[in-house]
């Protein structure tokens, strides 16, 4: 390790806009403590819809003065360990999911918290924490079964992507809302049964003809009116999971007056639920295991952006091209 300073970028100040709250800072690279390691960031998943929210003081579970450190997911290479580290050696790969651990090019970090991972690349960084998300949500939230009819919307994302598969290899009917061929594309590959290009075609009008019976589960993270289609085309007792809400993350929320939500889901006993993955901690190791040897037995395929963002000086253009919905798969910063 021949580095001496490092780069990571924190919030200076809560902004409405994420590129006016922050700011890169140059620190020296510290040596870690008795029970820490010391990672070089290889890859860095961008989250642009926690980012924004963070930088705007709106994730009510955490309360953060400025400055902060941003960014949660990251995997990378081991360059030293505490003397009293035992579990890991230098060179070993290893995946990380702490609050202020992702955007910068070395953290610092109790061993108890790194996992180690065959290979530090992009795809394993899609895995968890993003997989662990659809996986969880899917199966504890929305109680997944099979031979049902699953909505996936935002599908081709880098969380939709994976709850597409991980519905179809549950045995299920699934459907994924998308916004370009390219994003269709990628769907058929994952066998999604129909796509629904809502450029190109209308959602509510798709789904009442081609599924008059509503829809057992859905997987929601785009909201607005497409969160309102999906409620009102719940099957008796469907479940919809609210996962996100990207249509609003770089907005200010939308006010809207109509009936309340009751009347919709009463007489068909149906549910909306809300999801977030620090509210069920309990299930991510062995969901992350899960996922793993999914991917390792070529079961389950990840999609990685091809878009290149090198630095970090790029995550600002990586955070806006995610909230802009133009990717298809998981965006990655590279170090």
């Amino acid at each position: 390790m021949n580095a001496k300073a490092y780069k990571k970028l924190i919030a200076k100040q809560l902004n409405q806009d994420f590129k006016s709250a922050i700011e890169i800072v140059e620190l020296p690279i510290s040596k870690p403590a008795s029970s820490e390691l010391l990672i070089q960031n290889k890859f860095a998943g961008v989250n642009g819809g926690f980012d924004t929210l963070l930088c705007r003081g709106d994730v009510p579970y955490i309360n953060l003065i400025p400055p902060f450190d941003l960014g949660v997911e990251a995997v990378g290479k081991v360059v030293a360990v505490g003397e009293n580290v035992k579990d890991f050696q230098i060179n070993d790969a290893v995946i990380t999911t702490a609050r202020g651990g992702g955007y910068r090019e070395y953290q610092l970090i109790d061993a108890n918290l790194a996992v180690k991972v065959r290979e530090a690349t992009p795809e394993v960084l899609t895995l968890i924490p993003t997989g662990v998300s659809a996986l969880v949500a899917l199966e504890q939230v929305g109680e997944m079964k099979s031979n049902e009819v699953v909505l996936v919307t935002a599908a081709a994302g880098g969380t939709g992507h994976i709850a597409v598969q991980l519905a179809k290899l549950a045995g299920n009917h699934v459907i994924g809302t998308c916004s370009s061929e390219a994003k269709a594309d990628l769907l058929k590959e994952l066998g999604c049964d129909r796509i629904i290009n809502y450029r190109t075609e209308n959602l509510n009008q798709v789904l009442k003809q081609e599924y008059p019976n509503g829809i057992n589960l859905i997987f929601e993270c785009v909201g607005k009116a497409v969160f309102d289609t999906c409620v009102e085309n719940l099957d008796v007792r469907g479940r919809l999971v609210v996962v996100g809400f990207i249509s609003e993350y770089g907005n200010n929320v939308e006010q809207i007056t109509q009936s309340r939500i009751y009347h919709q889901l009463f007489w068909k006993a149906a549910s909306v639920r809300g999801f977030l993955m620090p509210h069920y901690k309990e299930y991510m190791a062995e969901a992350r295991d899960r996922l793993l040897n999914l991917f390792y037995t070529n079961k389950l395929k990840v999609a990685v952006d091809p878009t290149q963002f090198q630095g970090i000086e790029s995550i600002p253009d990586a955070v806006k091209y995610l909230l802009s919905g133009q990717n298809c798969g998981k965006v990655v910063v590279r170090f």
